[in-house]
């Protein structure tokens, strides 16, 4: 089996990183915070103390972080993972970047005899935790076929995107719907509530109809229980539609419901919820109508 390392072990990276070891995988851990490793070391894992030290002896390294500054300190910085990437090694990096980030670390890991693939994923934590993640897929092709199988043991569905960056490019497009969905099912609930309707009942016809989707399904339960504990945060869905809205800066694209739904979510910010999972913004609707959107009798 492959030895593996592993940097960043947050709500995706930790049970990424479990199934590896389920799978029979030799791997090795790297998080700033050390003591997010802890349940890792006990089901097996070793522990580095620098992202360097996680490299030393890996055939593959994958990366799972918040943002392009925690990417760039991890390969850039000092004990980065740069000083140790030598011929043969396969960074995989499913954070959710910019393109021109993952352009770069292809470009300076090819310099070095390393590989890269771009390879953000969708599903969050639930997904994660099952090895059910949709892996989308960006670098050279025939490392990715040499790769295909290992990412296979983490998700139930790897497509190759095309060239280094496309997997980015994949996913900040992704998650643009993803926000607008979001936004577009808290105001249909917003809607209802105010209109005296149970949205208990209303999710259920959404649920049924053409209006429905993943959003609806995964979101819409947890705003009507309140349960606000994070599979996907707030802070981190406004900082993949920043980087949308960044892309279409730069093709000149207009995408007016992108800036709307970024809106929403810099309020929720703005309150607070960051750390929160995304579906905390329906508190910025309740607020603006003074009424919570919960089934009826809750309290």
């Amino acid at each position: 089996m492959k030895q593996i390392g592993f940097i960043g072990l947050g709500t995706m990276g930790a049970p990424m990183a479990l199934n590896l070891l389920r799978k029979g995988y030799a791997v090795t851990v790297y998080n700033r915070s050390a003591d997010k490793a802890a349940e890792l070391v006990q089901a097996g894992a070793s522990l580095a103390a620098t992202p360097a030290e996680a490299v030393s002896g890996a055939e593959v390294l994958f990366t799972m972080l918040s943002n392009d500054s925690a990417i760039e300190s991890v390969f850039y910085g000092e004990n980065g993972v740069l000083e140790k990437a030598g011929e043969g090694l396969t960074v995989i990096d499913s954070s959710t970047v910019s393109p021109a980030l993952s352009q770069r670390l292809h470009a300076d890991l090819g310099k070095r005899g390393a590989y890269f693939l771009d390879a953000p994923v969708t599903g969050s934590k639930p997904a994660a935790e099952a090895a059910t993640l949709v892996f989308m897929v960006g670098g050279d092709r025939p490392v990715f076929d040499a790769q295909h199988a290992l990412l296979s043991d983490l998700g139930s569905k790897v497509l190759y995107m095309g060239p280094s960056g496309s997997g980015s490019y994949t996913k900040l497009a992704h998650n643009t719907i993803v926000g607008i969905n979001a936004i577009g099912l808290m105001e249909g609930l917003s809607i209802a509530t105010k209109a005296g309707l149970a949205p208990e009942q209303f999710l259920q016809i959404v649920q049924a109809g053409s209006g429905n989707s993943k959003q609806a399904e995964l979101k819409g339960p947890k705003i009507l229980e309140r349960d606000f504990s994070n599979q996907f945060s707030l802070k981190l869905m406004l900082k993949d539609l920043l980087l949308a809205s960044d892309l279409t800066g730069k093709f000149q694209l207009p995408a007016p419901m992108l800036h709307a739904a970024t809106t929403v979510f810099q309020m929720g910010l703005s309150k607070g919820l960051g750390e929160e999972d995304l579906a905390a913004a329906i508190q910025c609707y309740e607020e603006w109508m003074n009424e919570r959107v919960e089934k009826k009798g809750g309290q």
